[in-house]
């Protein structure tokens, strides 16, 4: 019993310096926005507090979740329809990227770097995948991730009622900004 205590702390040890040798960074501001063309109106909204973002730069993994409600609109009732009607966000409070980039960066190395991440993005409970193409700049020891990408409504099985459906695009553009800082 003694060996195996002994065994598993030496274990913990090991994986503990592994997994604190990765170097994480962490985003401290993020910048979302969506826009989507409409005939009579375009839709705009953009969300800049309560999302989270990590990158390992080891791995080249990359984590996003961004809650649904954070995006604000200037038009209140378009936010409420949003939120009630097309995005569910009580049921679907968030809006979640996981994924891997493509190229072997190395962020150490300053200057601006193209980018391609490919992973999975779950969005009103549904989850597909997706390619992201941007660019990440590494810079006095932080990290600066741009990014746009196109979502087809229909592939998340957004709803748009019949009457709405010519007056609403059928993809939105989602524009990325992100600033990393080590995690210590």
């Amino acid at each position: 019993m003694k060996n195996m205590l002994c065994l598993m702390l030496v274990g913990g040890w090991f994986f503990w310096n592994s997994v604190s040798a990765q170097r994480l960074y962490n985003a401290d501001k993020i910048t979302l926005t969506l826009f989507s063309e409409a005939r009579l109106e375009n839709i705009e909204a953009a969300s800049s507090k309560g999302s989270a973002s990590i990158i390992n730069a080891d791995t080249r993994e990359l984590v996003f979740r961004t809650p649904i409600r954070s995006f604000s609109f200037e038009q209140k009732l378009m936010e409420e329809h949003f939120n009630e009607n097309y995005m569910n966000s009580e049921k679907f409070p968030y809006a979640i990227l996981k994924g891997k980039i493509v190229e072997d960066v190395d962020f150490t190395i300053e200057g601006l770097h193209q980018v391609t991440m490919n992973g999975i993005f779950t969005v009103h409970g549904i989850t597909k995948q997706q390619t992201v193409t941007g660019t990440i700049l590494s810079k006095g020891g932080r990290l600066f991730l741009d990014a746009v990408f196109m979502l087809a409504v229909s592939d998340y099985q957004i709803k748009i009622p019949n009457d709405k459906i010519s007056n609403i695009s059928q993809t939105i553009k989602i524009t990325v900004h992100a600033e990393y800082l080590p995690k210590k």
